[in-house]
Order: structure tokens, then sequence, then C-alpha cells
């Protein structure tokens, strides 16, 4: 099945010919690619705005900043990471991956597909064009200083004059159209144009997940891109559906806004747990163990993630019926992800481990996501979230489980199919080197954080006063951020000097067993040359093994 592009001697085409190549795409796997540039650029961005942020809070009273300018800091940081990180991130390696996964030569709909990247581009050029034209006091640019969350009232005109929160009520809901056009595609691409004998059972795990991820892209976002034009509607036509001084509800927004906020950290989640689900048995030399109960464990967080939105509320004076049922959905889902983390385990056990970069990346995605879960079982407990709700202590929380739940898986995933993607193999020395200062910086910023919280450090203060015990926590944190960026700078200069001078990678230098290893490095462009048939859950171990087909025993 391995093929390859027919190599022709030829002059480099004009550098307009290739941008123009690269801007009409519409081949899944450049739309990918594009992705994920996207999605490393707007991470410099969100990444220079925390460092400004950990500077501000170094010491007490320091004025480095003022109020407003971090206010705008750490909205703009949230929406840049979730939005425009997290999200095209994970567009890019399924738009790149499952096509390749499935043995299918490109997505359903490919222009919908170009359409979707741009709409997610545009949504993060227009986020950060309020800097420059956002009206704000004295015609200078303002950006918005909401928070990713932009709760009513603090998003109505008498409270956020000018235009930066259109700026940000475009963004977000131009992005959300990207994302739900993305979301379609997938679904139809993975349930129409798999090989023949990929059976659903069948399916790559990663596959599965992001089929599930999906379905609540299409269930999450519309009552989110409701509510942006219920809210511009209040900003601009008059009415009132979160103005409390008119008949307005303003928990209405923080309802539609969590019903797409919640299920949203497992939209982020899923595609993590599909990559780790790739990473861990190909690296450990093992079936993953428990490959059913895995599906079927992430279906059930899908559903059980529409049914907890407002345990983000329970400090708005819900009633007690309300706060008993969502903190039991909120204690429910804790099982199925269990699940995943002992079938994850399982794997491991009595595999003969290979600690390869992105091994060492999906096993700190293992331990920081145990981590950020059992603080997330701790904050199902509504008395226990009441003491600690908008304290560092949830940011410590929330950041466990994002960034150490996602993006450490998401950088396993780098680092697992960039060979595939080049051509070449990522420095082994440059990754380990990112992989120990990501996890060195990540737990000397975030766990110091557990601390203040739990000293009564409220988030989203731009200072404190001096003698709470706040500010060693805060330094620690501090310089635990400047140890990520120096992780996340080798990593760029690995991801650009092996883009050159990589090793050779080969087709499929990591032995592993799914399609997209069964195709050249980088695949052609039509992916395979003939249509692949597929037997067993490892189509690739069927090929290299034929004494021991995995067909026989499933």
């Amino acid at each position: 099945m391995a093929i390859a592009e027919p190599t022709i001697e030829s002059p480099a085409p004009p550098l307009v010919t290739r941008l123009h190549g690269w801007v009409t795409t519409v081949d899944h796997k450049r739309i990918g690619l594009m992705y994920l540039m996207m999605s490393l650029f707007f991470l410099v961005l969100g990444g220079l705005e925390v460092i400004w942020i950990r500077m501000q809070l170094w010491s007490a009273n320091n004025t480095l900043v003022e109020a407003d300018t971090f206010n705008q800091l750490f909205t703009m940081h949230g929406t840049t990471m979730i939005f425009f990180v997290v999200m095209p991130m994970i567009a890019g390696f399924a738009n790149y991956l499952i096509p390749l996964m499935i043995g299918a030569r490109d997505v359903a709909f490919p222009r919908l597909n170009a359409f979707g990247f741009w709409m997610s581009l545009f949504g993060g050029m227009i986020l950060y064009l309020s800097y420059f034209t956002g009206e704000a006091l004295y015609g200078a640019g303002s950006a918005p200083d909401v928070g990713w969350f932009a709760y009513a009232p603090l998003t109505s005109p008498a409270y956020s004059r000018g235009s930066s929160v259109d700026y940000w009520i475009l963004a977000t809901l131009v992005s959300g159209v990207g994302t739900l056009t993305f979301a379609i595609n997938l679904i139809a691409t993975i349930v129409s144009m798999r090989a023949p004998g990929m059976a659903i059972g069948k399916l790559p795990l990663f596959v599965w997940m992001m089929l599930v991820d999906a379905w609540l892209i299409v269930f999450a976002f519309p009552p989110f891109t409701a509510a942006q034009v219920m809210l511009l509607m209040d900003r601009h036509l008059g009415a009132h559906f979160f103005d409390t001084q008119a008949g307005g509800s303003a928990i209405l927004w923080q309802h539609l806004f969590w019903f797409f906020g919640h299920p949203e950290v497992y939209i982020m989640a899923l595609p993590a747990f599909g990559i780790i689900s790739e990473v861990v048995p190909v690296f450990s030399r093992k079936v993953i163990f428990g490959h059913t109960t895995l599906a079927m464990s992430t279906t059930a967080i899908g559903f059980i993630s529409m049914g907890v939105w407002a345990h983000h509320m329970f400090t708005v004076g819900l009633n007690d019926g309300l706060d008993a049922f969502f903190s039991a959905a909120s204690f429910l889902i804790a099982v199925p992800t269990g699940i995943k983390i002992f079938n994850w385990t399982a794997t491991l056990y009595g595999g003969r481990l290979r600690l390869h970069t992105p091994m060492l990346f999906a096993l700190g995605f293992l331990s920081m996501f145990l981590i950020g879960g059992l603080t997330g079982v701790m904050l199902a407990a509504v008395p226990v979230d009441w003491q600690v709700s908008d304290s560092y202590f949830l940011v410590a929380h929330f950041h466990y489980v994002l960034f150490g739940g996602s993006l450490f898986a998401l950088m396993a995933g780098l680092y697992y199919w960039y060979p595939k993607a080049t051509g070449r193999m990522l420095d082994e020395t440059w990754g380990k080197w990112h992989f120990w200062l990501q996890l060195i910086g990540f737990n000397l910023t975030f766990a110091p954080m557990h601390i203040s919280g739990l000293m009564g450090m409220p988030r989203r203060v731009y200072t404190y006063q001096a003698g709470q015990g706040w500010e060693i926590w805060n330094q620690i944190s501090t310089v635990g951020g400047f140890v990520m960026g120096a992780g996340f700078a080798v990593m760029f200069v690995n991801l650009l000097w092996s883009l050159q001078r990589g090793r050779i990678a080969g087709d499929d230098p990591w032995d592993a067993w799914t399609l997209e290893w069964a195709t050249s490095s980088p695949p052609a462009s039509y992916n395979f040359e003939t249509i692949p048939i597929v037997r067993s859950r490892r189509p690739l171990w069927d090929k290299k093994h034929p004494e021991d087909p995995d067909w026989i025993h499933e």
C-alpha cells in the first residue's frame, strides 16, 4: 500500500505560485497542516500574554500593568488558548489523519473543509484586530476585557463601552461557524468513506473519539452561537435578553454559555484521549487493553457531558435539587473517565516500553490529567465548590485538565505524526529537553496555585496586598511560566531544524499498526493508489504478519 509521488526533476515553482497553491488548496492534508500552523502561531501569542500576567503577579502591589490591561490580557489569553490554539490543533490532527486512518482519499466535502479553516483563521484575526481598531478612549484601540466566559452584565454597553466586546463576539461566532463545518464534514467522512471491511467496531480509537467529538460540537456550539446573536441584539438593537434592569436575566447567559462551555472541555479532551489510545499501545508493543470499553466509555462521556453544565454555577444560587442533580452528574462522569485511565494503565502493564518523546508526553498526560481529574471530583461536591469557586484552586484544576490533559497529549501526537507529515524525524534529544522543561515548568506554574487558592487568593485580581502569604506561590508560578516558555522555544527550534536536517523517517518509523503508516511519508496527494481492504483493528499488523493476523483473534 506504500506509494510515493513520481519524482520528476523540475525547478521549484516561484514562491507566489506555491503560496497560491496553499491558499486555494482543498487537500485535507494541507488544510490540516494550515490548522496546525495557525494553532502554533496563536500559541506564541497566548504564551506571551500569560508571561505578562505572571510578571504582574510576581510581587504584591506590583504596577507593571494597569488593571484594565490585566483584564484584557487574561481575556485574550483564555479566548486565544481555547478557540485558536487547542481547537485548531485538534482540527489539524483530525483533518490530516482521519482520511488516512480510514483508508479514504480525502474528506467528504473538501471545499467545505477549506471554508471551515478560513473561518477559523478569520475569527482569530478579528479578535486581535480589536487591539488596533476596537474603539476606546481617545481613539485608541482596545482589546476585550470581559473574560473568555463574557458574563452578563459585564458585556452590556453600560459596563463595556466601545466595540471591543463586539470583536470578541464576532471572533468566536465566526470561528464557531468554522468549527461546525469541520464537525459536519468529519461525521460525513467517517460514516460514508471508510475502507471496505472497516466496520464501526474496527475504527481506530482516535477516529472513534473524533466521531463522538464531532457530534458534541454539533450539539454544543449552536446554543453558544444563539447566545452570541442575542448578546449582539442586546448591545445594538435594544433587546434585553441579559439586561437585568429591563427584565432580562444574567443567569440565562451563564446557562447558555456553560451548556456550550462544559462539553467544550470534553471536545478538547476527547481528541487527546484518542491520541493517547494510539501512542500508548505502539510504544508499549501491546494491543490496547479493552478497545470496546474505551470506545463505549467515550460515548458515555459524550452523553453525560451534555448534562453537567450547571456545576459551573453552584455559587449563583440554584436550588438544592438542581445542585444535587448536577453534582451527581459530575461525579458520574468520573466513572467512564476512570475506565480510560484503567485501560491505558493496563496497556502499559507488562509492555515492552519504548520511552521515545511521544511516549514521554503520553505518560506526562496520564499523570497530569489524573491530578486534574481528582481535583475535578473534589469540585463536584457542592460545599467544596462553594469554598474554592473563583479562586486560584480552580485555575490550577482546569489547567491540569486542559493543559495537562490536552496539550501534553497533542504534543505526543505532534512528535508521533510529524515524521508522517514531513518525511523526517524530530530530534530526540531536543524532544526530551522539551518534555522535561514542559513537565517541570507546568508543575512549577500550576501546582502552587492549589495552595494560593486554598489560602484565599481570588482569580482575575491584577494585584494583591503584601502579608497574605501569596507572594512566594506566585513567584514560583512565574518562574514555572518562564521554564515552560523555554520548553516551547526548544520545540519550535526542533520543528524548524528537523524539517531540513532531521533524519529521514521512512514510511513507518515507529513500527505502528494503523493505515496512515501504510502510505509514504509524506503521503501522496491521493493518499492511496488502491483503496485498502481492512479485516481487523490493526490492518498494518495483518499486512506485516500474515502468519498471525489479528482478524483471527477478534
